[in-house]
């Protein structure tokens, strides 16, 4: 089993669909991850997806949607929210391409600084060269390799020893460079972002990176 992770960015100045873009653009509103996602039968898409932020300002945006069926939100901090909503061609087409390819998502996807896709794909080498010759005749998104290598099933896993929170401060510090080199971002940059102090933020990335050194060496 091979593993292919890609950044999806719709085309332009253009969101994946009407709906998503004024959520993304709402700064009251953090989109964080998809962690479901399908074409139904009655061509309408189900979503499962993980935000922050305000919930108030998230059902304003739905309930005055005309493409909104129904959604629901859960929780407080991180909090989730299912919907149902219809389509535009270039979404329902992206997911029929999906689906036909027979590639399985290794969820959550998840949404860069930018609010682009970060999605990575499990298959063969064959499946991914398939996908990526049907995407190269799409004009309303491009697709940039990111990583591509074996999936291993046994592979580590943090999610029990860091906190959602601290979760949260890694995945904007990573998206905005603050680990790149030369580093791209500040601690005061990423404060700014996730909404608490840039000594509280350098505090939890010192305990993330204690805890995930201290698992790598034990």
């Amino acid at each position: 089993m091979r593993y292919l992770t890609v950044l999806v960015k719709p085309t332009g100045d253009r969101a994946f669909h009407p709906l998503g873009g004024k959520l993304s653009d709402d700064p009251a509103i953090e989109r964080r991850a998809i962690h479901y996602v399908e074409l139904l039968d009655d061509d309408t898409v189900l979503l499962f997806a993980e935000a922050s932020g305000s919930q108030e300002r998230y059902r304003e945006i739905m309930a005055n949607s005309p493409h909104v069926i129904s959604y629901l939100t859960a929780g407080e901090d991180r909090w989730t929210a299912v919907s149902q909503f219809e389509p535009t061609d270039e979404v329902r087409r992206a997911l029929e391409l999906q689906r036909e390819s027979l590639l399985v998502v290794d969820t959550p996807i998840r949404f860069t600084a930018e609010d682009h896709l970060k999605v990575t794909y499990l298959g063969t080498d064959e499946v991914f060269k398939r996908l990526y010759e049907n995407i190269g005749d799409v004009g309303y998104m491009s697709v940039e390799i990111l990583e591509t290598g074996d999936y291993e099933t046994n592979g580590p896993s943090f999610s029990h020893i860091i906190t959602s929170r601290q979760e949260e401060v890694l995945e904007t510090a990573v998206d905005l460079g603050y680990y790149s080199e030369p580093r791209e971002a500040s601690l005061e940059d990423i404060s700014e972002v996730v909404g608490i102090t840039p000594g509280t933020v350098g505090e939890h990335l010192r305990k993330v990176e204690e805890r995930v050194f201290s698992e790598i060496v034990h």
